[in-house]
């Protein structure tokens, strides 16, 4: 009887990156414990399905192995659960454009990259893992339109606790998060529906990042606008940007601004889930949060924060890609300028004789000097 032991493809490929994960975090001053290991095994296969929903696998070469590895690293730095319910994590796949030199000529060539997203319950998870001197996070209240609630009162350090009486109709207008500290004490965190209307506005500024608006011709990017064609752009863009503000969340169903708006904004069936999760990301982004780490730190703001996310990737793609020269320009030597002669003659210090204190002979009784400190 044969005593060979059966693994699957996913087998391997786990087999192959969580020692080189492993290896990483620990060159980062980061132990990876048991769970971050079962996190990032739950993200390979989350990431399996979503290759074979694509025709693709893992060890396809137009995959960015690059990419994939950087992924599992947040996974397992985060320590977010794609096997989670509900979700804590989520990932799909895009074409990214990459460019690179063959035989002196820039070509551009695409590659299939991993894109992670935070779900709502995942950021419950870091806020609960990384959270300072959290102890618990209790379950949040969806406060609706037509419920009862009142707003928590504060009387020097003492707070008296906010009161909500459910009705179950209406749009879900707050979010209330209560906190239980190490020092069991309790907070109240508290996000409204209108301030979501910040997180749309940002949304479609994201989305404008490389829009022309007609300013130039087809096939042309904003790359190769003048300083003319710029301004032009700005203009627009602040136009939209400035109406876009003044709507607030009417914003979603402007016919000239949901060009800009993706779907999940907008559409019926997912609106209301986007806005309660963009007001509970709000309130997570309150709380303080101590990751021991600065790496764990620069990881948690690309993962969570998809403007930050777009502004490195833009200057990673865009950084010293034009040369720019700068002329030396001969040092100026200062002109000689002579001296007003009108001016009066300024009276010279008259310098007095000083005769230098007689030497003392008497020894004296110690070395120090007398305003050394002791």
């Amino acid at each position: 009887m044969s005593n060979q032991t059966y693994s699957t493809g996913l087998t391997k490929v786990n087999d192959t990156f969580l020692p080189m994960i492993e290896n990483q975090l620990i060159n980062n001053g980061i132990n990876m414990d048991q769970y971050s290991k079962q996190c990032v095994m739950n993200a390979l296969s989350s990431i399996n399905a979503a290759l074979d929903a694509k025709g693709l696998t893992i060890s396809d070469p137009s995959l960015d192995k690059n990419n994939l590895t950087t992924t599992l690293l947040n996974v397992a730095a985060l320590k977010l659960n794609a096997a989670a319910s509900p979700r804590e994590v989520y990932f799909q796949i895009r074409n990214v454009s990459v460019k690179k030199k063959e035989n002196g000529k820039d070509i551009t060539t695409w590659k299939k990259q991993i894109e992670m997203g935070i779900e709502g319950d995942g950021n419950d998870a870091i806020l609960s893992n990384f959270g300072r001197s959290v102890d618990q996070v209790r379950p949040f209240w969806l406060v609706r339109e037509y419920d009862d609630f009142e707003y928590p009162s504060y009387n020097g350090l003492e707070m008296t606790p906010p009161k909500w009486t459910p009705k179950g109709t209406g749009d879900v207008v707050r979010v209330v998060y209560p906190i239980i500290f190490k020092d069991q004490s309790i907070q109240y965190f508290i996000s409204e529906r209108a301030d979501v209307a910040k997180n749309l506005v940002a949304h479609i500024q994201n989305n404008m990042m490389n829009e022309t608006f007609g300013v130039l011709p087809a096939g042309k990017t904003r790359y190769d606008a003048n300083p003319e064609q710029l301004k032009k752009i700005a203009e627009k863009k602040t136009e939209l940007l400035k109406k876009a503000a003044e709507l607030g969340l009417n914003a979603l169903d402007d016919a000239e601004l949901q060009k800009w708006i993706s779907p999940a904004w907008t559409e019926y069936h997912s609106r209301e889930g986007m806005l309660i999760r963009k007001m509970r990301n709000n309130v997570v982004k309150k709380i303080p949060k101590d990751f021991g780490s600065a790496f764990v730190e620069l990881i948690h703001d690309q993962a969570s924060d998809g403007d930050y996310a777009a502004v490195r990737e833009e200057i990673s793609t865009r950084a010293n890609s034009e040369p720019i020269d700068i002329k030396p320009e001969p040092p100026t030597e200062p002109q000689w300028q002579p001296q007003d002669e009108s001016a009066p003659d300024q009276p010279k210090p008259a310098h007095k004789d000083e005769t230098p204190p007689p030497s003392s002979t008497k020894p004296e009784k110690n070395n120090v000097p007398a305003d050394d400190d002791f």
